[in-house]
């Protein structure tokens, strides 16, 4: 080692001279004996480093993931060796958990591919693709996942900062119940778990483990109601995030009073509006059967060529002919 690296973390030291792989997948290196100082097992990933020793990293061959690949359509935007776009449907869960263990992305995309010949490098140790962010099963839209561990590590980074160093941009459509008081605004309030139902989450001030949670919102359209009342009935909004919490859009456009239209966890309360909506709206609404939100854009920097790279997805048909319907209502 290098006389700059003595007295350094050997973690540290490593992931300094070895930038494909992640610090996380380093120290678990080290502990399973894959990382040796002059010849013997580093015995610890905060061992410190000492000028003039011999570090040797052996990085085993990928373990094969315990799923099984599903022939489940894909659309793909953009596909090369170390990334890929999908504009995911709404109703495609992400990632294998309790109660979805099959059916998911990661399942498609392992048969994707299987079936092109291609490869995965192996993130963690694991030949899977690197889910970096998700959406919520019934929201639609742009999902980038790494197909290699180097482009895991600087995506999870630019998702990590959400923008605020202008490497990531994300916008999200939704239509919602109401409008807000102003064109644009911004909503600020912590996100934690609800204190009674355990699928839900809330905002929670003052809660310790709530989150902080940062929502930038631009409203498009207003649409009035059909019965002439002056209060606006639905709006169509233009959302960007600046920190991702789960259902973040979501709570927070309840929390000020407007959520999203077909909403079944944070719409209830506005069950009344749907009566208020002409017959083909209504049947729109019902037809769409989830909340009305679409992650529309998606811009970040390349992890391996540098470039700045930006996709746009138009509304899928069943928000389409919501936002029509609301349209002829209004008119």
């Amino acid at each position: 080692m290098a006389e700059n690296d003595a007295g350094k973390r050997l973690d540290r030291v490593l992931a300094a001279h070895v930038p494909d792989v992640s610090r996380s997948r380093l120290q678990a290196l080290i502990a399973e004996g894959q990382v040796l100082v002059n010849g013997a097992p580093a015995p610890r990933a905060s061992r410190k480093v000492t000028a003039g020793e011999e570090i040797t990293l052996r990085l085993p061959p990928p373990a094969p993931m315990q799923l099984q690949p599903e022939n489940i359509p894909l659309n793909i935007v953009h596909e090369d060796e170390h990334l890929i776009v999908i504009d995911k449907p709404a109703g495609l869960v992400v990632h294998p958990a309790p109660g979805h263990e099959h059916g998911t992305l990661v399942h498609a995309l392992l048969h994707h591919v299987q079936e092109c010949g291609g490869t995965l490098s192996g993130i963690g140790g694991v030949q899977r693709p690197g889910i970096v962010h998700r959406l919520d099963r019934d929201t639609s839209g742009l999902l980038v996942v790494a197909k290699t561990e180097q482009a895991h590590k600087s995506l999870s980074e630019q998702f990590a900062a959400h923008g605020r160093d202008g490497a990531l941009k994300r916008a999200y459509l939704a239509l919602v119940w109401g409008a807000p008081r102003l064109p644009r605004g911004t909503v600020d309030a912590p996100i934690g778990r609800h204190p009674k139902d355990r699928t839900r989450m809330a905002v929670r001030p003052g809660d310790d483990t709530a989150r902080q949670a940062v929502t930038h919102y631009e409203v498009l359209n207003v649409f009035s109601a059909p019965d002439g009342a002056q209060k606006p009935l639905a709006s169509l909004i233009r959302c960007r995030l600046e920190t991702g919490r789960t259902h973040q859009i979501r709570v927070h456009m309840a929390h000020i009073g407007h959520p999203v239209m077909g909403d079944p966890l944070y719409a209830r309360a506005h069950a009344s509006s749907a009566r208020r909506l002409l017959p083909p709206a209504r049947a729109a609404l019902e037809q769409l059967n989830r909340q009305a939100l679409h992650a529309a854009q998606l811009g970040f920097i390349h992890p391996v060529t540098g470039k700045p790279m930006h996709f746009e997805s138009p509304l899928p048909d069943d928000m389409q002919g919501l936002l029509e319907a609301l349209r002829a209502d209004a008119a």
